[in-house]
């Protein structure tokens, strides 16, 4: 059971109603900076908040209470209007043009990492929710060689292609999957999986806590097979690029921010690849000389480079813009799953509780496109001067 109030500076919290009133949490609303409505298992049953403090608190509510979330978004907003960044389900691109947030970023007031991590944030996204989290692009190609230059164009990936469809070679075989499937109760779609789910995240963050726990958890109290983990960026994105390949995943904010979750600093047993080969820490791109902070180092001045400024915009239009669904994602190779889209199935009408559950399983375990922000192209960063 769980409830949730707004309370005077001298009110006393009712814990009657709560089975254990040791459960109950304050925040001070003087703390408060954001309020983020979200969705939940595609409902859109949730909330949440940021603080000064820098933390942050999710609440998803129960099934079929998708009014009460307004009624408490609305309260909270009105509680402190002055200096409050606010934004509900269905105003996120009005939003962030009420902030200025893409004016901000078209006129370099703000980097491009700064600017990511806000699309992430009104689309949707929260490190709260793994099924949800924050997505990255891929922006280097280049994990072999010795030495990496960033002025030369040709270490980075196509920003205007979806991962699976770098190569003229890729591209062929997703639009062939998608020109041939018949199914009369299933749309047609490039890919049967996501570039962004739990899975995903957890095999990246691995060597981490609460993440460790997480992944444990999600197999049963065991590590996954040695040759499924995460252990090599060349690997890695190797298995995003190759002909045919299902695994199609982006990237997540700790790739330019946390070298932490590259090295097995918790010694944890990770096993032996078939080929003999002990998992540890992941495997660097030679240009890293081995070294984590090295490498999210050349991560970060990669996404802040010129030629991603150039062409990040593009990235934007097939997450979170007009390439998300329609004609234009047909012709730019991204189609995914409909389960994966907000208005793919309504989890709430579903009366059957088996069919539900296989719905809700779906939606869980195999990815969620952020909501949509765009509906035209997105505007270039201008050039440095």
């Amino acid at each position: 059971q769980s409830g949730m109030s707004l309370l005077g500076d001298d009110e006393p919290a009712d814990n009657a109603s709560l089975t254990d009133p040791s459960e109950v949490r304050e925040w001070g609303i003087e703390e408060l900076t954001e309020v983020h409505g979200r969705r939940y298992m595609l409902r859109s049953n949730a909330l949440e908040l940021f603080f000064s403090s820098g933390k942050s608190v999710f609440f998803s509510f129960s099934r079929g209470a998708q009014g009460a979330v307004g009624s408490v978004y609305r309260r909270l907003v009105r509680t402190k209007a002055s200096g409050l960044k606010y934004c509900f389900l269905d105003d996120a691109g009005r939003a962030l043009a009420r902030y200025k947030i893409t004016d901000d970023w078209v006129n370099r007031r703000i980097s491009n990492l700064e600017y990511l991590l806000e699309l992430n944030c009104f689309a949707g996204r929260s490190y709260n929710d793994l099924m949800q989290y924050p997505i990255m692009p891929w922006i280097l190609s280049d994990y072999t060689s010795d030495r990496i230059d960033l002025s030369n164009p040709a270490c980075y990936r196509d920003l205007s292609k979806p991962i699976a469809a770098q190569t003229p070679e890729n591209a062929a075989i997703v639009q062939e999957r998608y020109r041939t499937w018949v199914d009369e109760e299933i749309p047609a779609f490039h890919y049967g999986s996501h570039y962004s789910t739990a899975a995903y995240v957890l095999s990246f963050l691995l060597r981490i806590e609460p993440y460790t726990t997480s992944a444990l958890q999600l197999q049963d109290g065991r590590f996954d097979c040695p040759d499924r983990l995460f252990a090599s960026l060349s690997d890695a994105y190797s298995s995003c690029t190759s002909p045919g390949n299902s695994d199609v995943r982006e990237l997540i904010p700790e790739f330019f921010t946390l070298p932490d979750f590259l090295a097995n600093s918790n010694n944890l047993p990770l096993g032996t690849t078939q080929a003999g080969e002990e998992v540890g820490d992941v495997r660097l791109p030679p240009w890293a000389n081995g070294d984590p902070v090295g490498f999210v180092r050349v991560q970060r001045q990669a996404l802040e480079s010129e030629h991603v400024s150039a062409s990040l915009h593009q990235w934007i239009d097939l997450i979170f813009g007009f390439k998300q669904t329609g004609k234009a994602a047909v012709d730019a190779c991204n189609v995914y799953y409909y389960l994966t889209y907000e208005n793919g199935v309504d989890v709430e009408n579903i009366d059957d509780p088996l069919m539900r559950r296989a719905a809700e399983a779906q939606i869980a375990n195999f990815g969620q496109t952020p909501r949509r922000l765009f509906n035209s192209p997105h505007p270039r960063r201008k050039a440095a001067s």
